[in-house]
């Protein structure tokens, strides 16, 4: 797999990526979580090393199964996105934050979903 340079901070990562949204949420059912982490770990051994994840998907289910996924050390061999700023409270969607306060929380919630202690790029959804 190729690779390439992501903006101007030397962030290097696969020219494919692999979108996870639709492995928790908005296309039907979530498959087997079995089934969703060898399918990961395939895409990571092929040199798709990208992962995008963000609050919103499941909500927060999405971080949990990739927060298995990465453990045992494979979080070293990928390049890991997320995304934040969309809120859930009672089952209902709230509009984008990006109050500082808020940005901070959902980054500790990330770590602590996913069992990492960086994210590579932190972005607003």
């Amino acid at each position: 797999m190729r690779r390439m340079k992501l903006g101007s901070q030397g962030l290097e990562v696969s020219t494919q990526g692999l979108g996870c949204m639709s492995m928790s949420v908005f296309y039907g059912p979530p498959k087997p979580e079995p089934n969703l982490i060898k399918f990961l770990h395939h895409a990571i051994d092929t040199g798709v090393t990208f992962l995008d994840t963000a609050d919103v998907y499941g909500p927060f289910t999405n971080k949990l199964l990739l927060g298995k996924t990465l453990s045992g050390g494979v979080r070293n061999k990928v390049e890991l996105a997320t995304k934040f700023g969309i809120n859930f409270e009672e089952n209902k969607r709230e509009i984008i934050q990006g109050e500082r306060a808020y940005v901070r929380a959902a980054c500790e919630g990330i770590w602590k979903r996913l069992g990492v202690d960086s994210i590579d790029l932190y972005y607003q959804h």
